[in-house]
């Protein structure tokens, strides 16, 4: 038995990446695991509980999914479910996808948190982990409709935390490096980590609460930014 044996965990965007691998080592911890995707998908094949279809950029969308995670009584909520939202030098700004991209990444966990935190107060102990990227601590050019919303999350993830400091709600926020994942594949150059070991970095974070998972690279991004903001924004904007 593990310390994760009969919770109950919701992942979104748990058919894929980072979020897939998330949602298998819970199972294997013991762990019931529901998510959500975009797409209908058997949940069955992926070994969860159950399975949420939902478009995560529609607030109508994500209503009909808080109603879902708040009758199985989640523990842990994962807010992991992301875009890119990306574009890069010489090309126009897609206004169409920067409001996709916003509301995925920042109003969606808001808006889940909103719907679900009266019932995980309830719970004996819970946690909400947002999972932000490296990137909110320090951008990069390519990036910017994705850094900004990444910056804003972590942002608002260290205000809730202080705010349930004294509950039984922990609040955690796992910030990976590049991880080889679609999002990143023709995008981002150069070595990545693996979605399985960022996600087994996460659930350490997780089993521990520790307040942030700074995940692969990240730690030495920390260190750097510790030492020196600007050196850190000089190389991070370049990368």
């Amino acid at each position: 038995m593990t310390q994760f044996d009969k919770k109950t965990v919701f992942v979104s965007g748990a058919t894929r990446g980072i979020g897939a691998s998330i949602a298998q080592l819970f199972i294997k911890e013991g762990a019931t695991v529901y998510g959500s995707a975009t797409t209908a998908t058997d949940a069955q094949q992926l070994g969860l509980a159950g399975m949420f279809a939902a478009d995560f950029t529609q607030r109508e969308e994500i209503e009909r999914c808080a109603d879902f995670i708040r009758s199985i009584k989640p523990d842990i909520l994962i807010n992991n479910a992301g875009m890119s939202g990306n574009f890069g030098p010489g090309e126009p700004l897609d206004l169409a996808l920067t409001d996709q991209a916003i509301f995925l990444n920042l109003n969606a966990p808001l808006h889940l948190i909103g719907h679900l935190l009266p019932g995980l107060l309830q719970r004996p102990e819970a946690s909400i982990v947002n999972v932000t990227s490296g990137l909110a601590i320090a951008p990069r050019a390519g990036g910017p409709v994705y850094c900004a919303t990444k910056a804003g999350l972590r942002s608002f993830t260290q205000s809730l935390r202080h705010n349930l400091r004294d509950t039984n709600v922990h609040v955690i926020e796992a910030l990976p490096p590049v991880v080889d994942t679609a999002m990143t594949r023709g995008r981002v150059n150069g070595k990545k980590m693996s979605a399985k070991e960022c996600a087994a970095e996460i659930i350490d974070a997780i089993a521990t609460n520790a307040p942030e998972a700074n995940v692969g690279m990240v730690k030495l991004l920390r260190l750097v930014y510790s030492i020196s903001p600007a050196l850190a924004q000089r190389i991070m904007i370049r990368f």
